[in-house]
């Protein structure tokens, strides 16, 4: 056989597709993985930037149990209401958003502010520091009080005068009152100047005055004479007897700038008004004043 008359062998190659990396359904994956992707940035976005109170009206509107029942609509989870305006007849879950938000913004919790009559938030934050500071007032008045009582019951010498102090609280202060007993006065008869058992109770109280940064009050009263008539010396007399009582304190450490009043009330305010002759309405009120301090307790108040 010639070299002309060789026959011809065509060989075909049948290529399969889709296999390996020449395929498309990858992007197809990759598409999806994007876009979710995307709509959880999204939703850290969103859940960012919006305030508690939309958060909660967010989580109330899909809580079943949290929706009312209403006889709109399809009585289900939406109640016949559209999350926007151009839906039904109703703002549903848009509308509390909105007024929740409001009212976070509102400093004074949806109250009418019309005429100045709402309370404002510095009104608010005054009222407050003011309700704290009265606090921490009524809590120092109280521990001075127990460090005088314990100082009492500490030192020999005055637990046998506890029975001539009196410490209770009034609208002016805390009031320190050292009252006559019967065998047991403050003062001689007559004399302005206080004999040694006032003295021993004075230098205690000034322990005290001294732990507080307020402002002191004195005031000299005297007991009524017997058939309730009044002399003229009372007034002198309780102003001298209040007067001997600062200096007293004054020598005992207590500053001369935090002495606020020094004054006599002769019978004019008996502790006792059913007998005002009674040895207990001669004292010695010593008053740390219910005020703004001198000086601030502690400077980081």
């Amino acid at each position: 056989m010639s070299l002309g008359d060789q026959p011809i062998v065509i060989k075909k190659v049948v290529k399969k597709g889709g296999g390996g990396h020449h395929g498309g359904a990858w992007k197809v994956a990759y598409a999806d993985f994007v876009t979710a992707m995307m709509a959880f940035f999204l939703l850290m976005w969103l859940i960012n930037t919006t305030s508690p109170e939309q958060k909660r009206g967010i989580a109330d509107y899909f809580a079943p149990a949290s929706v009312s029942e209403t006889t709109s609509g399809s009585g289900g989870i939406l109640g016949g209401t559209a999350l926007g305006e151009d839906g039904a007849k109703a703002n549903g879950s848009r509308s509390v958003i909105e007024e929740l938000s409001t009212e976070s913004r509102n400093p004074n919790d949806g109250k009418s502010t019309d005429g100045g009559k709402g309370q404002s938030a510095e009104d608010a934050s005054t009222e407050a520091l003011r309700e704290e500071l009265q606090k921490r007032e009524a809590a120092a008045f109280a521990s001075a009080a127990q460090s005088l009582r314990q100082a009492l019951q500490d030192m020999p010498e005055l637990s046998e005068l506890s029975k001539n102090i009196i410490i209770d609280q009034t609208p002016e202060g805390l009031r320190i009152q050292l009252i006559d007993q019967e065998g047991r006065s403050m003062f001689n008869q007559g004399s302005a100047q206080p004999n040694d058992r006032a003295k021993l109770l004075l230098r205690a109280v000034s322990k005290v005055i001294n732990q507080m940064p307020n402002r002191v009050s004195i005031y000299g009263h005297t007991s009524a004479s017997v058939g309730g008539v009044k002399t003229e010396n009372d007034w002198p007399l309780s102003a001298a007897r209040a007067n001997a009582s600062r200096q007293i304190l004054q020598g005992s450490g207590v500053d001369a700038d935090r002495i606020y009043q020094v004054s006599g009330k002769a019978t004019s305010e008996p502790l006792y008004p059913d007998d005002p002759t009674l040895p207990g309405n001669r004292r010695i009120a010593i008053v740390l004043l219910r005020e703004a301090p001198v000086l601030p307790p502690d400077q980081g108040l």
